[in-house]
Parts: structure tokens; C-alpha cells; sequence
């Protein structure tokens, strides 16, 4: 390490981990070093002193020597194809190496036996069928003996696999096995496939004839196929590897003694089950999940529940909890749907079934549906908590697919039995307990369905007969050494298994030194070898390893996480304070001990395992009895088959029950780490019976990204991977290896002095292995006489006299240690020459010295000439100098004899410049002072012409100004009057629903002119950029505008076809009073025939008694009623025996009426009955019997409307002038007796007038009856409701109660439903009526219990001017807008605002209570009820003063104009106008709202308020709304109207109380419909002033834009006018100055003329 040397430094910071440097000084104690790339870099490296009996050698702080650098030449014969030829090898030459093979595209290196592979992450032609023959070709002549020794093939991974099949196939007939390993990501299953592939190639026989099918598939075909069915269960994404295999496998492939392939057998090592249940942020599950969710079919999603609707929006894989925790991310290299075809062909490929890969597939499904169970917490009878399946279809769907019982799979996953002493105790989990035996079942399945799956491939692949295989190469996939932030038993176990591989491949290094030391014949006997046996036995040794302690804290009942910890302390560090073990392998600090964490020394470093991880847990793995009794009673054949194959991986036979059965032995379960010593132990033994072969992946980045190579992390692989440890082992002997021409032509230059003759400089002659002996041994003679002369102290000054020159600088320079080492540091083989370090370091040394001293002699020399060389020039150009000078002062001296002479001129022109600028200057003067006294008497001039001018100008303004101001106020006056015209017609025309669709197709013409005209300027300016960016804003909006006229068309049709219904409805209405108004004419001529023929014989005119008896009370009462008009007539006499016969007479009709009575409620009662059937009600008995109606109630009903009908007549068409009062009837408290024909008489003159009136009332006409007609029967009236004779369409709240409650459920159907008939139709439309009734119902319930808005209060107060700012009351409050009822009058109602509590608020239990914003608002003061924010900019709006940091949020609020409300009131006598602008959560609650509230108004405008519409009802229905009072919507309506069923062959008389009453009821509810429709025709009429201003703003946009547009071009006409005229200007101050010069040297030849002519 002289001076000038390349070596390579550690760098501990960055990401190079080695760094090459020079070194610019050497000293004993320290190295000061530059780096190569960066030569500012400059730093000092300590010197490292000896331990103990280590060699003398100087040694620095991570300092290596460099190698030298290759040439093109070597390079290309691949001097580096095989690493451990490099004269220094180690860590950092290792890795230069590597990467410069890695940038030329060559991943593969051969590192003695074992091949280092790359990954390059992209698709290199390293695989191609031709490069695959080439090398088959190679081995096979190889190991024929034919093969070309010189022309050796590069490093390739099909050079390996070749090898093995080779030795395979050689006379010893020895199993071969290639152990591939690297960490994730690095290629291990790539590198897998690429060995079958070859192996498989080779050792399948040529076919001669296609024959397809799955029966006639390969051996090759078949195992190649395995792969895709293990990849797609075993393998998932990880952050480091989209296609990580998360288990091990040992794929053994047998071959004939022809080397045919007979078959293949897999075995699988440590599958990664904690992924089922989580996975991290960024990878997946195992492949096999997504692969289902995602390319199943539309059929099979259907048969696994894979339903979209359920997801939410959410895509499958990221619904389910399985396969959704790391947001199930895509592949790279492949979709998942080709994954799926590609696993579904292997399995039929390996003979599987449409049904068992169906099961398959089925049981993937039932997984994921498992991990959706959710469970709730309820409390069992000793209040514990515990657990319940919240859903019970996904446990349904999860148990179906899985093939499970139900009520079994449910208790599994809710309670656990424990068998003590033979007792069984059933233990009810809790919900978390539940989740962990959820995931622990799903675990156990997936581990069993991977083991029968393994077991079925390897049913299909493997060999059938074992005698036929003559010998085997076995492939190891095996995970390499993994050392995270947090290491858990999963680490233990894999660093484990690569622990024991390093120590096999240490054993393999060390016979394969053993070799080629035997080989070269030099003495090896006292080399030391690497051994980790102690590491193994730290973690397997049985009673007092790791997995041992661990099995024994698994056997205790109350065994934890923390006591295994404090059994290992206590194991391998029992003393205070000792914090690392006997073997140096197990340490852990006092700061480890606190966290559990405990450290073992792997041949790759330390590692740190933290034990409260679960590494019980993960290594008891045991199945609970609930889930043994799931499976080996399940219905499902494969899963007991599954259950199979995990009984036999987990549980053994102790030696008892092997014995026999007899003695009730049961089996024993094993933990996981036993299982995986037993696997690691039968894996090496394999192993050890075969030659086996390395590949060690390496991955160059964790980015995944093709050529970058990140140094450190490949360093860390070279580590971790046992390559490092390899070279080490290797180079433990003499790590120094040389060619003997190479050793001696490096080393000859040591002896300069040495003559010819003893030691020749060239090895043609003689033997080359004496001459390397001769030179050791002459170099260590030379190495004694300097040391001896040092202890003589002979003097090695340079100044001693007698020496020549290059001993002397040889003697001035920093002298290194004289050669010393011992000789067997040296051992000269057949081929090769051996060295130890020291030696080694002592030969490079003085070597170095040597060509520094030899460089330094030539330097010398060559200086010498250059100092020669520069004298000799630097003479001549003296002289050169001089002549030089002796010119240049003769020509000084001329030249200043022209000076003088070029004076005198200069003097002379200058005299005359300055005469002639006095003269110019007074002639300019002169000129201005005659030019000025002109200016100043024609200006006086035209000043004076000017004043005339305006004096004309001022007197025939103020003549036109009149004239035109009375102009104006004509005009003024004229265009009011026409305004105020169209002011009418534009009211007429807002009524007019066909002239605003005539508006609408005015302005639709007028959009589309204005697109045309937009796209026609878009056209023009297409070059321009911004110009067109604007246009297609400008479309965007033009579109919006033409949907928003498209919806505002459909909307105006809409109410069009209501208003044309409701017209029909009307004549309807009209045509059935008509008919209803002639039935009631016959009926009640019908009913005074049959009264007059069927009357009893009347007692004689003189026997008239004075008192009315009680039975004809009773009869009056239960017959006919009495008319109150009737008039009285009192009989004198009456004799007992026509008395007695009258009440014989009068009881039998009373039993005769009874009878009728009783028949009549019978079939009421059944026609009720059918009714409520048809309507799909049941009703019993009680219910009808509360539904008749007694007979004395109906008779008083009969008589109560007819009486009020009467009233109404009389009052409506009397000729008195007072109309309130009756007739004197009416006003009687009694009424009297009337018998025989004068009560038929009576009722007559009682009816007609009713009947006429109740006509004339309807605008109609009736004959009058006739009193000479015959007397008819009197039969009783039952009446009925008008309502019923209308459309039974039920509008507004005029349903009952009742009814609308048990609509509720109806769902929202109507004009979107298709219908067939006109019946479906009604139905739908009666649907969709009562749903909105109900909406409506609720909407008043949810006003009064509050709805919670954001509000702003905003007074305005235009009084004091224009220009007065809006006053906000208040500010983006929150708010809960209740509606509160002081009466029942809508008057009464009023709106309250209370301030809401926040969230934090309300957690805590701080609310504020109902605390009022600001005053109650009464519904008869609101004015509008607008949607939007009316008035005001809605992104402008204020935020509360209050919040400073939340402005920004807030103003992102209010971003959407469809969550605001508007609502204007009456002013004030503070503020001329009120609005409140409320905003939503979302835009369903704003319209339920905005109708709610138009709705209330509506209601107040028709009963409070003045009727609108042309329907008025009549006076009387008037008083009685006066006397009955108006209440809100959806009180309680006492009515007059019933309803009594009866037969449709009965007349009935239908009262005219109850017409009018359900005429007044249409005439409000069409009132309302009214108010509704003004109010969507406003709404109308802003969206058009809307679409006008957005019209106006983009012709004004458009107008900007073309001017902008003139600008620029103006602009850019100018520039190119002033960059001419500056062009113009530069060429004419080019002419000016080429004058100018011209001028100059014509004076300076004049001047040289003048002095010529003077001498």
C-alpha cells in the first residue's frame, strides 16, 4: 500500500459500501487517501496494531487493495467469469466485480463452485432455444471427452443445471442437487423454473407424433404444469417481489438409467400461513384469491356469492377482509384473470376434474367469505361478554362453499372446549377471542388444502415404480437469510435452515480445497477451517436449545411469550450481569432483556428476535377439538380428505401406539418447530447423498427497476447469502493464488542487481516451477542481508561515495521492511504459486518501492532534457528580443516627428469650427425670435375667431337642450305606457304555459345560433391556443345550459299534463254531480209514491188525542224521521178499542221493523266483509260489529244532514233579506207529532224545497211534484259521503290516519314503472300518490323535531342608500330550524332557530341546550321560498368570526349552490328586507325542505288566507269551515261524513251538505296546485334570466377575446414596422461609419503628403 496505490475504503455512510481511493501518503501509524472519482475527497485511515500471535503485518482501518483493472482483451476472453481467480479477493473486489458484469448485461458469475445469478428485472435473449441446444451441445461433448478445452462457455445457469445431469450420468451414477436461495425478490423462482425447464429437456424423450390430450401429456409437460398450481397458493406480492413464493420446496426429479425423466416428487417447507389473515399496506394475499374475484365468470360468482351490489362500490378484492388489507394492487408481469385460465389449465392438465377444481375453487371462495363473519358482543346469564355472528347469511354462504354445518362452523368459531381430567369444558368466546379463532381456522384450512394439493400433484407427477429410478436431481427453492427491524419465529426457523445450508456448503468448500491442494501436491495439513456447529446446537440442541425451550414453555398450561424469554436468560446467560453466552452465539443487553428481545450470532451477523410476537402461538399451531369435530364430521368429501392430510403433517404415533392399538394410545401433536427440525434434518440428509450445486440470487434493488445496482445492498446479499463466507473459507489457506509466469514476471523486478546469468529475466528457458523456487529463495537471501545489515548498521545514506545514480535515488527513498517471511508462507504447486497475506504484502511493497524508484530515475533524466531544451530556446529569443527593440524605437521616433506636423492641421481646423458655430448660432437665434412674434400675432388672431365660435355654439346648445329634454319627457311618458302593456302581456304569457315553451324554443334556437357562431370563431382561431381553450369552456357551459332547458321543457310538459288532468278531472266532477243530481230527483219521487201507498189506516178525524203516546214516540223515533216543518195536529177523541187495535197494530210493526233491522245488519256486516277482502284486510267479527252503525244512529244521521241541508236551503235562497236567519222550524226545541197523510204532506213540502234548492245550486233545474199523486211507502234513507262519489284519488292529507300509516311501505312507483294496462297504471300512480303523502307526513313530524342546516342572516336596509352594506345577523352557524305550534291555526306556527353543539360538545356532555340564534320567524311573514342562494354569491358567502384556521375548510363547503335554500320575509322597521340562506348536507334534504315549506304556505294561503282560484264555495260551507276551524295540516278533522254499505240495487239520497263539502275540498287541494305551479313557473322564469346572464357573459368573454386578439395583431404588426426601421437605421450607421473611415485615412495620407512636400 506504497504511495500512488489503488485500494478500497469502506464507506460506513452512504449507499457504495466501498469506495476506491489512491493512496497519497503512507506512514506506520495511518493511510491518507483520496478518492478516485472525487480527488477534493480526501481522508486519513488509522493503522490496526496485531492480536496476539497474528502475523506482523500492517493492516488499516477498512482498507483493501484494489485488483488491477482488466483490458478490453480480458474482458473478452472472460478473465473475470470466474471471481475467485482475482489475485485479491474479498468484500469489495467481490462486489466491483459483479457490478461490472451486471452493467455489461452478464448477471451470471461464477464464484468457484457456486454461480452468482443477478436479477436484471427485464427480459434478457438469455433463454432462447438456440442458446439452450448450444449448451447441451457443450456438455454433452464435454462429457464425451470431445470438447474444446480453450473454448470454454460463459457462466450461465444452464451450465450448472447441464453439470448436475452430467454427473448424474456419469459411471459413479450419483444424485445430484442444486440449492438455489436468495432473498425475495432476488429471482429464486424464475432461476427454479429456467433448471426444469433444462433438466426436464433433457431428460425427455423425442416424440415422434403429436397426440393431444390430457392423458397423453409428458412427463416434462406435467411437471412444468405443477408449477402454475403452487405459484398460484404458495406465491404472493410482496413490497419487494410481485411473485414472492412464501414456502420452501425441494422438487426431486427422477431419471432412468437411459436418463429419461420417470417423474417428480415435491416437498414443501414452512408455508407463510400468518399472510391468510394479514398482510401489509401494498401487498396481497396468495394469488389464488385474486385470481377467483377476479376472473370468475359471471356464473361462478353467482355460486360463490360474489355479488357487487353488497360491495358498496368497492371492486371484490378490495371488499373481502382476506384479500382487501393491502389495497389489492395489480401485477406487473401478469392480470390476474390470465393467472386464473393459466391455474385452471395446469389442474386439468395434472387430470383434476371439472368438479374438483370446481371444489377447489369453492373452498377458495368459502375462505374469503369466512374472513367477512363479523361477530357482536351480548351477554350470557353470568354477564360475561361474549360472542355472536353478526351476520348469519355470509356464515351460511361461508359454510355452503366450505362444505361444513352450519351450527358446527358456529361453534367453532365461538367457543372452545377444554378436556381436563377427562372433562370436557366448554368455554363461550368473547368477540376478539372469536376474531382470533376465526383467523386461526381459516389458517389451519388453507395450511390443509396447500398439503392435499401437494399430495395430488405429486399423485399425478411422481413415478410409479421406485426401482426404476436409477438416480435424482433435486432442486432446493429455499428462502435465503432475512434480518428485519422486528424478527419473529418465522426468521428463527428460515435463518435456521440457511444456517445449516452454510455449514454443509462450508464442508463442500472445504473438499473442494481439499482437492485442489492435493491436486497442486503442497502441504495443507495445518489449515483451520470455519465451523457453526455451535450456532446449531444453540438452536437445536435438545433439553437447552431455542426450539426446545420453546417446546417446553409451549407444554405448560401458563406459558407465555415473556417466561420463554426469561427460560432462555436463564439458560445461556444465568450469571448478573453476563450478557453474552459461553459460545458467543446468544447475547442480550439489559435494554433486550426489558423488551424480551434476545440476539444470535449467524455466520451473516447478528439478529435480533423479539419473543412477544407469538412465537408461542405460531409454534403451537394446534387444531381446537370445535374445529377437529368441524372437519371430520363435514358433509363435504374434500375437506375431510384435507383434514387428512393435516392430521398427518402436524400429529405423530409415539412408540406405544406404534406398537399396537391395544393399549389406547393417542396421537401426540407436534409444534411447528419440531416439524420443521424433522423436515431440515431429512432435507440434509438428502442432500449430504448428493453432489450438490449453488446458485445464490442476488436482487441489485429494492425498486425493482432494471440496470441500477445499488452497492450496499448487494453487499448485504453477498453477506447474508454465505458467498463472503465462501471466499473466506476458501482463502483461509493462501488466499493469494498466481500463475508461475504470472508470480515471475510480477516478481523479477525485485532483484534489479541480480545478474542474467543467476536468475534470468525471461522463462523460455528452464523449468517454470525451479525458476519460481530459485527467485523465492534468492528474494528471502536478499531480505536476510538487509536485515543483518540494519542490525549492523551499515550506512544506507545516498551520499555515500561510489554509487550511481539510481542507487542513489533508490536510497532517498522512504526505505519498506526488508522480505522476511517464512518460506512455508510460500508453497510453489504444479501450476500455481500459493501465498499467505504477509508474504504477499511484503512482495507488493517492494514492488511498488522498485517502480517508484525506477520512475523516479527516468524522471530525473527527462527533466534534464526538458532544462536543456528550455535554455537553448530562451537564448535565441533574446536575441530575437533585441533586434526587436532597436526597431521599435526608430519607429517611435518617426512617428513623433508626424505628431508635430498633424498638430499644426489639427490647430488650424479647430479655429475654423469654432467661428463657424458662433455664426450658426446667431443665425438660429435670429430666426426663432422672427418665428416666435409671428406665433404670437396669429394666435391673438385665432384666439379671437375661437371666442366667437363658442359664444354661436352656446346659444344653439341651450336651444337644442330644451328641445330635447321635452323630447325625452314625451318619450318617457309614451314608453311607461307601453311598458305597463307589456308588463300585462308578460303576465298573461307567464300563466301561459304554450308561450313559455314558445320562449324555450326561442332561446334554444338562439343557443344553438350561438354554438354555430362559436365553433365557426373556433375554427378560425385554431392556431390559438388559448383562444380555443375558452371556446371549449364555453361549449362545456352551452352544453349544461342546453340540459338544463332540456330538463326545464321536460319539467314545463310535466306540469302541463297535471293541469290537463286536473281539467278532465273537473268535467268529470261536473258530468257525476249531473247524474247524482237526476238519480236524487227520482229517489226522492219514488220514495213519496211509496210512502203515500203504503201508510197505515189513520184513526178517525175525531179521535185525536191531545198528547203524543209513547209508542208513537217510539215509532217516530224508529221509523221514518219527523220533518221540523211539519205542522201539528191534535186529535179530541179517541176510544179505547181503536186504541188498543192502533198499539196491537203499532207492535207489530215495531217487531216487523226489528226483523228488517237485523236482516239488514247481516248483510251489511257481509258486504263489509267482502270489501275488506278485496282491499286485503281480514277483519272478525268485533271489527265489523265496530263498523255497523246502530238504528237509532241512523236515523239520527239521516235526519241530522237533512236538517242541515234544509238549513242551507232556506238560508240560501230565502226572500228574506236576513239570510243568517232560519225558518222558525229549525229553532223549535221539540218537534210535533204528525200522523197519516198530513205527515207525508208535511215531509213533501219539507223535501221539495231542499231538493230544488240543492239543485239550483249546481246551476241545475227540477219539475216540481205533483200533491194529486198517489201516496207511496215511505222507505228509511241511508245516506252516504259525497266524497265516495268522487275519483277516489287521494290528495294532500285528505286520507285518514290510519291509511296512510299502513302505506309506508309502499315503495316509489308511478310514471317510472312500465305498465300494460290502464289499471296498472292507476294502481302505480295511486302508489306513488300515497307514497308522497306519507314523505309529506313525515316531512311535518321531522320539521317539529328539528332539522340541523348551516344559516346566514342577512338584513338589508335600502333606505339608506344604494351603496349600504349587507348587515349578516349571522355567519355559517350551525342551526336546528324547528317548527313550533302556538294553536292550531297555521297563523300560529312559527319557525325557531336554536344554536346546535358541536361534536366535541356533544361527546363530552356539554351542549349548549336549546339556545336561540335569533328570533322565531312566522310562516305568514315568509314572502318566497327560493332554491339556491338567491341575491348572493354562494362561494362569497361569510364564515363565523369565530373560526380564523377554518376559513379555507368552510369556503370548500360551499362550493355546490344546490345545497342552499333561501327564504325571504317581510321587512322590518330595522331592515327594508330579511333573507335566511340555509345550507344542507346533502341536496334530498334541501328539496324535502323546499317542498315541505311550500307546501305549509300553500296550505296557509287556501284555508287563512283569500281564495285564488275561480271555484268559490258556497256560504254556507263557509260558516260551517268558520264554526269547525282551521287547524294544521295533518291534525285531527272532525267530519259529518259517513259512510253506511248497502246494496247497489238500493237508491240512495246523497245529501247536499256532503257534495258541497267535497266540492270545497277539490277546490282547495286545486287552490294548492295552483300556488305550487306559480311557484315552479317562477323557478322557471329565473333558470331562463339565469341562461340570459350566462348568454351575455360569454358574448362578453367573446368580445374580450376577439379584441384581445385585434390587440395583439395590432401589437405584432408594430414590432415588425419598428425591427425594419431599426434595421434601416443600423445599415445607414454602417455607410456613416465606412465614411467616417474613409474620411480618416484620407486626412492621414493628406497629412503624410504635406510633411513629405515639407522635407
Amino acid at each position: 500500500m506504497e504511495a500512488g496505490a489503488h485500494v478500497w475504503c469502506i464507506d460506513n455512510d452512504g449507499d457504495e459500501a466501498w469506495l476506491l481511493a489512491e493512496v497519497l501518503k503512507k506512514s506506520d501509524d495511518q493511510l491518507e487517501l483520496s478518492e478516485i472519482d472525487k480527488p477534493e475527497n480526501t481522508f486519513i485511515r488509522k493503522r490496526v496494531p496485531a492480536k496476539g500471535d497474528e502475523p506482523v503485518e500492517l493492516k488499516y482501518e477498512g482498507i483493501e487493495l484494489a485488483n488491477t483493472k482488466l483490458s478490453e482483451q480480458d474482458i473478452a476472453e472472460g478473465r473475470d467469469n470466474d471471481i475467485i481467480t482475482l489475485p485479491h479477493l474479498h468484500e469489495p473486489a467481490l462486489l466491483h466485480a459483479i457490478g461490472e458484469r451486471f452493467h455489461r448485461g452478464e448477471i451470471y458469475t461464477w464464484t468457484g463452485p457456486v454461480l452468482i445469478a443477478v436479477n436484471p428485472f427485464q427480459r434478457l435473449p438469455l433463454y432462447t432455444r438456440e442458446i439452450l441446444e448450444t449448451y447441451r451441445r457443450d456438455g454433452l461433448l464435454h462429457s464425451q471427452g470431445m470438447g474444446d478445452a480453450n473454448n470454454v462457455l460463459g457462466p450461465h445457469i444452464y451450465s450448472i443445471a447441464d453439470k448436475s445431469y452430467r454427473q448424474m450420468m456419469a459411471e459413479q451414477r450419483k444424485s445430484q442437487s442444486i440449492l438455489i436461495s436468495g432473498e425475495s425478490g432476488a429471482g429464486k423462482t424464475e432461476s427454479t423454473k429456467i433448471v426444469m425447464l433444462y433438466l426436464t429437456t433433457l431428460g425427455s424423450p423425442t416424440k415422434d407424433t403429436d397426440e393431444p390430450g390430457v392423458e397423453d401429456m409428458s412427463v416434462m409437460e406435467r411437471v412444468l404444469q405443477s408449477n402454475p398450481i403452487l405459484e398460484a397458493f404458495g406465491n404472493a406480492k410482496t413490497l419487494r417481489n410481485d411473485n414472492s413464493s412464501r414456502f420452501g420446496k425441494f422438487i426431486e426429479l427422477g431419471f432412468s438409467r437411459s436418463g429419461t425423466l420417470l417423474g417428480a416428487k415435491v416437498q414443501t417447507y414452512l408455508l407463510e400461513k400468518v399472510r391468510l389473515a394479514f398482510h401489509a399496506s401494498g401487498e396481497r394475499n396468495y394469488h389464488i384469491f385474486y385470481q377467483v374475484l377476479r376472473g370468475a365468470t359471471e356464473e361462478q360468482k353467482k355460486k360463490y356469492d360474489f355479488h357487487d351490489g353488497l360491495t358498496g362500490g368497492l371492486e371484490l378484492a378490495n371488499y373481502f377482509h382476506f384479500t382487501g388489507q393491502g389495497g389489492a394492487p395489480q401485477l406487473r408481469e401478469f392480470t390476474d384473470e390470465e393467472g386464473l385460465s393459466y391455474t385452471v389449465k395446469a389442474m386439468k392438465s395434472m387430470g383434476w376434474d371439472d368438479e374438483k377444481v370446481d371444489k377447489v375453487l369453492a373452498v377458495t371462495a368459502g375462505l374469503m367469505h369466512l374472513g367477512q363473519i363479523q361477530f357482536n358482543a351480548e351477554e350470557n346469564d353470568g354477564g360475561q361478554e361474549i360472542a355472536a355472528v353478526a351476520d348469519i347469511k355470509t356464515l351460511n354462504s361461508a359454510a355452503r362453499l366450505l362444505g361444513v354445518d352450519v351450527e358446527k362452523l358456529r361453534v367453532a368459531l365461538t367457543e372452545r372446549i377444554l378436556v381436563t381430567r377427562g372433562d370436557a369444558i366448554t368455554i363461550q368466546l368473547s368477540p376478539n377471542k372469536a376474531m382470533d379463532a376465526r383467523d386461526s381456522l381459516a389458517k389451519t384450512l388453507y395450511g390443509a388444502l396447500f398439503l392435499w394439493i401437494v399430495d395430488q400433484v405429486n399423485i399425478c407427477i411422481g413415478w410409479e415404480d421406485d426401482s426404476e429410478v436409477r438416480s435424482s436431481t433435486g432442486v432446493l427453492d429455499i428462502f435465503g437469510f432475512e434480518c428485519f427491524a422486528i424478527n419473529s419465529f418465522e426468521q428463527l426457523c428460515i435463518n435456521f435452515t440457511n444456517e445449516a445450508l452454510q455449514q454443509q456448503f462450508n464442508k463442500f468448500i472445504f473438499k473442494m480445497e481439499q482437492a485442489e491442494y492435493e491436486s497442486e501436491e503442497i502441504n495443507w495439513a495445518f489449515i483451520a477451517f470455519p465451523d457453526n456447529q455451535d450456532c446449531l446446537d444453540t438452536i437445536q440442541q435438545k433439553k437447552i436449545g431455542i426450539l426446545a425451550i420453546l417446546d417446553d414453555e409451549c407444554r405448560l398450561p401458563k406459558g407465555s411469550d415473556k417466561n420463554f424469554a426469561e427460560r432462555l436468560y436463564k439458560n445461556f446467560i444465568p450469571n448478573t450481569g453476563q450478557v453474552e453466552s459461553e459460545n458467543t452465539r446468544f447475547s442480550a443487553k439489559p435494554v433486550q432483556k426489558s423488551r424480551s428481545i434476545f440476539c444470535v450470532r449467524h455466520f451473516a451477523g447478528v439478529v435480533q428476535y423479539t419473543a412477544v410476537t407469538g412465537f408461542m402461538e405460531k409454534n403451537k399451531d394446534e387444531i381446537p377439538l370445535t374445529a377437529k369435530n368441524l372437519f371430520e364430521t363435514a358433509p363435504s368429501e374434500l375437506i375431510r380428505d384435507v383434514f387428512e392430510c393435516q392430521v398427518r403433517e402436524t400429529e405423530g404415533m409415539n412408540d406405544t401406539s406404534k406398537a399396537g392399538t391395544g393399549g389406547g394410545a393417542t396421537p401426540k401433536s407436534k409444534t411447528v418447530g419440531q416439524q420443521f427440525k424433522e423436515q431440515l434434518a431429512n432435507l440434509m440428509i438428502a442432500v449430504e447423498k448428493t453432489e450438490p450445486h449453488y446458485i445464490r440470487c442476488l436482487k441489485p434493488n429494492d425498486a425493482a427497476k432494471p440496470n441500477l445496482l445499488t452497492r450496499k445492498r448487494l453487499t448485504e446479499q453477498l453477506r447474508y447469502g454465505g458467498v463472503l463466507e465462501a471466499v473466506r473459507v476458501a482463502r483461509m489457506g493462501y488466499p493469494v493464488r498466481l500463475g508461475h509466469s504470472a508470480f515471475y514476471q510480477r516478481y523479477r523486478m525485485l532483484l534489479p542487481s541480480v545478474p542474467d546469468q543467476i536468475l534470468p529475466w525471461s522463462m523460455d528457458e528452464g523449468d517454470a516451477q525451479k525458476l519460481c523456487i530459485k527467485l523465492v529463495d534468492v528474494l528471502l537471501e536478499e531480505g536476510a542481508k538487509q536485515i543483518k545489515g540494519l542490525a549492523e548498521g551499515v550506512d544506507m545514506s545516498p551520499n555515500v561515495p561510489g554509487l550511481t545514480r539510481a542507487e542513489k535515488i533508490r536510497r532517498m527513498q522512504r526505505q519498506p521492511a526488508p522480505i522476511g517471511f517464512p518460506k512455508s508462507d510460500t508453497q510453489l504447486g504444479l501450476s500455481k504459486v500459493f501465498m499467505r497475506k504477509p508474504a504477499h504484502d511484503a512482495l507488493e511493497s517492494h514492488r511498488v518501492f522498485h517502480q517508484h524508484a525506477s520512475a523516479t530515475f527516468m524522471q530525473c533524466w527527462i527533466k534534464g532534457m526538458q532544462q536543456r531544451r528550455r535554455f537553448l530556446l530562451s537564448s535565441d529569443a533574446a536575441l530575437m528580443a533585441q533586434r526587436w527593440y532597436r526597431g521599435c524605437t526608430g519607429r517611435a521616433r518617426w512617428w513623433r516627428l508626424r505628431e508635430a506636423v498633424a498638430n499644426q492641421l489639427l490647430t488650424n481646423n479647430l479655429r475654423m469650427q469654432i467661428h463657424r458655430k458662433k455664426y450658426n448660432c446667431m443665425r438660429r437665434g435670429t430666426v426663432q425670435l422672427q418665428a416666435a412674434y409671428r406665433g404670437h400675432a396669429t394666435r391673438r388672431v385665432l384666439a379671437t375667431i375661437k371666442i366667437q365660435t363658442m359664444s354661436r355654439m352656446c346659444k344653439r346648445r341651450s336651444i337644442y337642450r330644451r328641445l330635447k329634454s321635452a323630447t325625452i319627457a314625451l318619450q318617457c311618458a309614451l314608453r311607461c305606457k307601453m311598458a305597463i302593456k307589456v308588463l300585462r302581456s308578460f303576465k298573461g304569457e307567464q300563466k301561459d304555459i304554450g308561450k313559455l315553451k314558445q320562449n324555450n324554443d326561442k332561446l334554444k334556437l338562439e343557443m344553438a345560433s350561438l354554438k354555430a357562431m362559436l365553433q365557426a370563431q373556433a375554427k378560425g382561431d385554431a392556431n390559438k391556443k388559448e383562444n380555443t381553450e375558452a371556446i371549449n369552456a364555453k361549449q362545456q357551459i352551452i352544453s349544461k345550459l342546453e340540459k338544463r332547458v332540456a330538463e326545464l321543457e321536460a319539467e314545463l310538459e310535466r306540469e302541463k299534463a297535471i293541469v290537463q288532468k286536473l281539467e278532465q278531472d273537473m268535467e268529470t266532477q261536473k258530468k257525476r254531480t249531473a247524474l247524482q243530481l237526476e238519480l236524487l230527483q227520482k229517489q226522492s219521487e219514488k220514495m213519496q209514491r211509496n210512502a203515500l201507498l203504503a201508510a197505515p189506516a189513520s184513526p178517525k178525524p175525531h179521535s185525536a188525542h191531545s198528547a203524543r203516546s209513547p209508542r208513537a214516540a217510539s215509532r217516530t223515533r224508529g221509523g221514518a224521521p219527523l220533518s221540523p216543518g211539519a205542522n201539528v195536529v191534535i186529535q179530541e177523541v179517541v176510544k179505547p178499542e181503536l186504541l188498543a187495535e192502533h198499539k196491537a197494530m203499532v207492535t207489530q210493526l215495531e217487531q216487523e221493523l226489528e226483523k228488517e233491522r237485523k236482516f239488514r245488519n247481516d248483510a251489511d256486516s257481509e258486504i263489509i266483509k267482502l270489501r275488506a277482502a278485496m282491499s286485503g284486510v281480514n277483519l272478525n267479527e268485533s271489527d265489523v260489529a265496530a263498523l255497523l252503525v246502530s238504528p237509532s244512529k241512523t236515523q239520527a244521521s239521516i235526519s241530522q244532514p237533512r236538517l242541515e241541508s234544509l238549513h242551507e236551503s232556506q238560508d240560501s235562497y230565502s226572500d228574506s233579506d236576513d239570510e243568517d236567519e232560519g225558518p222558525p222550524s229549525l229553532r223549535k226545541e221539540t218537534a210535533p207529532e204528525l200522523t197519516g197523510v198530513e205527515e207525508e204532506m208535511e215531509m213533501k213540502s219539507i223535501k221539495q224545497p231542499k231538493l230544488n234548492g240543492g239543485i239550483h245550486k249546481l246551476g241545475m233545474s227540477m219539475p216540481s211534484f205533483s200533491e194529486e199523486k198517489k201516496e207511496e211507502k215511505r222507505r228509511p234513507m241511508l245516506a252516504r259521503s259525497a266524497s265516495e262519489y268522487f275519483p277516489m284519488i287521494k290528495r294532500g292529507f285528505a286520507g285518514p290516519a290510519d291509511e296512510a300509516e299502513q302505506q309506508e311501505s309502499v315503495m316509489a312507483v308511478g310514471w317510472k314503472v312500465e305498465v300494460t294496462t290502464r289499471k296498472e297504471r292507476e294502481e302505480a300512480l295511486r302508489d306513488e300518490v300515497r307514497q308522497f303523502e306519507v314523505k309529506m307526513k313525515r316531512f311535518y313530524s321531522n320539521l317539529e323535531e328539528g332539522i340541523d342546516v348551516t344559516m346566514w342572516q342577512v338584513n338589508r336596509n335600502t333606505e339608506l342608500g344604494p351603496d349600504e352594506e349587507d348587515e349578516f345577523a349571522l355567519k355559517a352557524s350551525p342551526v336546528t330550524v324547528k317548527l313550533q305550534r302556538r294553536g292550531e291555526l297555521l297563523l300560529q306556527a312559527i319557525l325557531a332557530f336554536s344554536s346546535r353543539s358541536g361534536y366535541l360538545s356533544k361527546a363530552l356532555g356539554r351542549s349548549r341546550g336549546n339556545k336561540a340564534a335569533l328570533e322565531p320567524l312566522s310562516l305568514h311573514e315568509i314572502l318566497e321560498v327560493k332554491a339556491g342562494c338567491v341575491g348572493f354569491d354562494h362561494s362569497d358567502l361569510p364564515v363565523a368570526s369565530g373560526s380564523k384556521g377554518k376559513g379555507k375548510g368552510k369556503s370548500g363547503e360551499n362550493k355546490h349552490s344546490s345545497l342552499f335554500l333561501t327564504l325571504k320575509a317581510s321587512p322590518t322597521p330595522v331592515a327594508s328586507s330579511r333573507s335566511y340562506i340555509l345550507r344542507f348536507k346533502s341536496r334530498s334534504a334541501r328539496n324535502d325542505l323546499l317542498l315541505g315549506l311550500r307546501g305549509l304556505l300553500a296550505d296557509l294561503q287556501i284555508h287563512e288566507g283569500v281564495s285564488i282560484s275561480s271555484m268559490q264555495a258556497s256560504k254556507a260551507l263557509e260558516q260551517d269551515k268558520a264554526r269547525s276551524g282551521r287547524r294544521m295540516p295533518g291534525g285531527s278533522n272532525s267530519s259529518n261524513a259517513y259512510t253506511i254499505p248497502m246494496d247497489e240495487d238500493e237508491d240512495i239520497l246523497v245529501p247536499l251538505f256532503e257534495v258541497h263539502n267535497a266540492i270545497d275540498k277539490e277546490r282547495e287541494i286545486y287552490d294548492r296546485l295552483l300556488l305550487l305551479m306559480l311557484q315552479g313557473s317562477s323557478d322557471l322564469k329565473e333558470k331562463e334570466d339565469e341562461l340570459l346572464m350566462l348568454r351575455g357573459k360569454l358574448e362578453s368573454v367573446s368580445s374580450e377575446s376577439a379584441e384581445k386578439d385585434r390587440v395583439q395583431a395590432n401589437d405584432s404588426k408594430l414590432i415588425m414596422q419598428l425591427s425594419k426601421k431599426l434595421e434601416t437605421l443600423l445599415m445607414d450607421n454602417e455607410d456613416l461609419r465606412d465614411q467616417n473611415d474613409r474620411l480618416n485615412t484620407r486626412l492621414v495620407a493628406v497629412e503624410c503628403e504635406k510633411m513629405n512636400l515639407m522635407q
